[in-house]
């Protein structure tokens, strides 16, 4: 094997990793959280994908997939410096998760209550990508008080975490599951 296909550098064996653009700093720096909590989301999104649902929302979660791949990297670019031919997110990425998520939400029953996460193994999933997005997201506004953040990439994962619900409560649908709905103890 050549170097160039091996998957371990050794350069990270003192903690340090980095940015595009070359700029090395702390494995615990904001910027490389922000851009683990992202990849940590799309590996939960790969794990939904590979769940037994219609093949539509396999088509849409990839694409989701490859706009968090772009989310990483701009996240994981150094601010201070200009990376040529980097992939951008766009404001079409947006407007897609708000008509699958109205399309779905067209064919559901209205919410009546809270619904607790659960009902079918693949909503399940769903329901722990939105806590992961929702985490993500958290980390890129903690970035953006330090450091500049694409306020495209904090507002796709905000769209993100509602289609997570959504795609959850179709998926239980589908299969005929039951939610729960959450029922306050008086």
């Amino acid at each position: 094997m050549t170097d160039a296909f091996k998957i371990y550098t050794k350069g990270g064996d003192l903690g340090e990793t980095s940015l595009l653009g070359g700029t090395r700093v702390s494995k615990n720096h904001e910027r490389v959280e922000a851009y683990g909590n992202i990849d940590e989301l799309n590996s939960f999104i790969g794990l939904i994908r590979d769940q037994d649902i219609a093949v539509h929302y396999r088509h849409v979660l990839i694409r989701i997939q490859e706009n968090l791949f772009v989310a990483e990297a701009l996240v994981a670019r150094d601010p201070g410096k200009q990376i040529p031919d980097l992939p951008m997110l766009c404001e079409e990425d947006i407007l897609m998760l708000e008509k699958e998520i109205d399309e779905m939400n067209d064919k559901l029953p209205p919410l009546k209550n809270f619904i607790l996460p659960g009902g079918d193994a693949a909503a399940s999933y769903c329901h722990i990508a939105r806590t992961v997005c929702r985490r993500a997201e958290r980390s890129l506004i903690s970035l953006n008080q330090v450091s500049p953040v694409d306020l495209i990439i904090i507002r796709l994962l905000n769209r993100l975490s509602d289609y997570l619900f959504i795609l959850a409560r179709k998926i239980c649908n589908d299969h005929g599951s039951i939610e729960t709905p959450w029922i306050t103890k008086k």
